[in-house]
């Protein structure tokens, strides 16, 4: 595990904390707790009480919602160094969403008590916090038109696009198995599955039981870009 002058530093890294002394930061760090989670950990539940404020210093977290039926979509997939469940830290109200370790993971969590206590202290991070909120806020609404507006086929394309780098990185598929790329882009594994046939054939994408490689990401940029089940002249 990591000790406290490390912490500070990881920390220090997150942008609403930058610039802070490093002793301010120590005292930050102090003011919470640190854990380390296995993988497959649910860290706190959509619509409990506020589990506060988490920061992930290693490994990789899903925030997701659960629908009437039981069927999970992932909202975001969390890496290092990045804060979460901030909305619920500050208003007090439930977890918006829960949160689930995809990996052994160490966490570091405010209360929110101690996270309002924060805010005043350092209003720095007030006003970093404010930017991120908004971030969200475009980020939750570019989600929106998304699932309004392109096809499966087409989020399908756009997701690829964004985990493989614009094409220039082979997509594990032990870390990024199909059912999590489906709650991704909200929708289920077969048609997840339907779609990446039609990449394959329309050789767009090269899959093996290890890795999907994008070929074309030209052709791949046209599909998550139109509104229809496929650009002009490609076959199903």
């Amino acid at each position: 595990m990591p000790d406290l002058e490390q912490l500070a530093s990881s920390l220090g890294s997150v942008r609403h904390f930058r610039g802070l002394p490093h002793h301010d930061l120590e005292a930050i760090v102090s003011a919470g707790r640190l854990r380390h989670v296995p993988g497959g950990t649910t860290l706190f539940h959509e619509g409990a009480p506020s589990a506060g404020l988490y920061v992930l210093l290693a490994g990789r977290v899903h925030l997701h919602k659960t629908g009437p039926q039981g069927q999970e979509i992932i909202l975001a997939v969390v890496k290092p160094v990045i804060m979460f469940n901030e909305v619920a830290a500050l208003d007090g109200g439930p977890n918006p969403v829960t949160a689930v370790t995809v990996e052994d993971s160490i966490i570091w969590q405010l209360s929110p008590e101690a996270l309002q206590d924060l805010l005043l202290r350092y209003p720095q991070v007030s006003r970093g916090m404010a930017s991120m909120l908004a971030a969200r806020n475009r980020f939750l609404v570019e989600q929106v038109e998304d699932l309004t507006f392109r096809t499966v086929v087409s989020r399908t394309a756009k997701l690829l696009l964004d985990i493989s780098d614009g094409g220039r990185t082979p997509i594990d598929r032990r870390v990024h198995p199909n059912v999590e790329l489906a709650a991704r882009i909200a929708t289920v594994p077969e048609a997840f599955s339907r779609a990446l046939n039609v990449f394959r054939k329309n050789g767009c994408i090269r899959t093996t039981r290890d890795a999907i490689i994008v070929n074309a990401p030209g052709l791949l940029a046209e599909a998550a870009e139109i509104g229809q089940e496929l650009p002009t002249g490609w076959s199903p």
